[in-house]
């Protein structure tokens, strides 16, 4: 296995957060939801994992009336999110190479 793989966000949900999270500053948690496919409580269970592991970023506040949860990448989370990416595609590249041979 590529050493640089992450057995941590190689969970689907997780890893599917950090990808929506990886071109944008803050996103909502409510289009997080509605996005990657999931529930308030299943989201909130890895958004703070990702947020222990020291990947993301959670802020609360107030918006009108109603609490609003954002969430962002930190530098640590940018950086894993790209190594475990860069060892997906050599693992994908290693796999087309050997099925060519």
């Amino acid at each position: 296995m590529d050493p640089e793989f992450d057995d941590f966000l190689h969970v689907p949900a997780r890893l599917s957060v950090l990808a929506l999270l990886a071109p944008a500053e803050w996103v909502d948690f409510a289009f997080l939801r509605d996005t990657v496919g999931t529930s308030d409580s299943a989201l909130s269970k890895q958004v703070s994992a990702l947020a222990g592991a020291g990947y993301v970023e959670v802020r609360k506040g107030q918006e009108s009336r109603a609490r609003r949860t954002h969430v962002r990448l930190t530098p640590q989370g940018r950086q894993a999110f790209q190594r475990h990416a860069a060892a997906l595609q050599r693992i994908v590249a290693a796999a087309q190479t050997q099925a060519g041979a």
